[in-house]
Parts: structure tokens; sequence; C-alpha cells
């Protein structure tokens, strides 16, 4: 059998590379695992986001109605502006509410990265112990 300078068999290196790619790929695979719940969660905290947005504007828009048949029914009485006024704080509300929670659960923000880039990373590395 070869040697190499440290007095180990070709076998025995082989053998270390495979152990050693196997943990690697086991703490990978950890990794992936934790990424993804942690983007699960981030998903799931966006979908409470967007329902209470879309309830918010459901609410606005109830207000808003109400407003505008008093504001036309009064002419200028102050409950039908007032009413007015709640039902566009309410709507900005919500928009916000909608634009944060599909931010959260943007496909984009789901896919692993860092998991990935890990990957891309060891195998360069292994590439380069197999030269």
């Amino acid at each position: 059998m070869n040697n190499d300078q440290d007095g180990r068999s070709l076998a025995s290196l082989v053998s270390d590379l495979t152990q050693q790619v196997t943990t690697l790929l086991q703490t990978e695979t950890r990794l992936l695992r934790a990424e993804i719940s942690e983007n699960v969660s981030k998903a799931g905290h966006g979908v409470v986001e967007v329902v209470g947005g879309a309830v918010c504007l459901l609410a606005s828009l109830v207000v808003l109605l109400q407003a505008l048949v008093i504001a036309l029914a009064k002419a200028g009485v102050g409950s039908g502006w007032a009413s007015l006024l709640v039902g566009v704080v309410v709507a900005i509300l919500g928009v916000i509410l909608l634009r944060t929670g599909m931010a959260g659960i943007a496909p984009s923000g789901l896919a692993p990265d860092r998991t990935q880039e890990q990957l891309n990373s060891d195998a360069r590395v292994i590439k380069g112990q197999m030269r």
C-alpha cells in the first residue's frame, strides 16, 4: 500500500475522508432543518399579519361605506366625517399589515440560503481535498 508523509495508508485516508464527509452531510442536514423551521415560523407570522390586515381592511370598508352614507345624507355633519377619518386610519393600518405580511411569506424569504451557500462551500472544500 502507498503511504503518505504522515505514515497513514491510503485506505486510512479514504476512510477518514468518508467519515468526515458523512459527518459534514449530517451537520448540513441539521442546519437545513433548522433554517427551514425558522423560515416556516416567519411565514406563519406573515400569514397572521395578512389575516389581520384583511380583517382591518374589511372593517375599514364597512366604516368607509357607513361614513359615505352618513356624509351624503347629512352633507357636512361631523359624525359622518368622523367615521370617514376612522375608516381611512383603519385602511392604512390594514395596508401596512398586508404589505409586511406578504413580505414575510414571499417565496424568496423561505429559501434556505445559508444552507445552500454552506453546501456550495463544502463541495468546493471536498473537491479541493480530493485533488
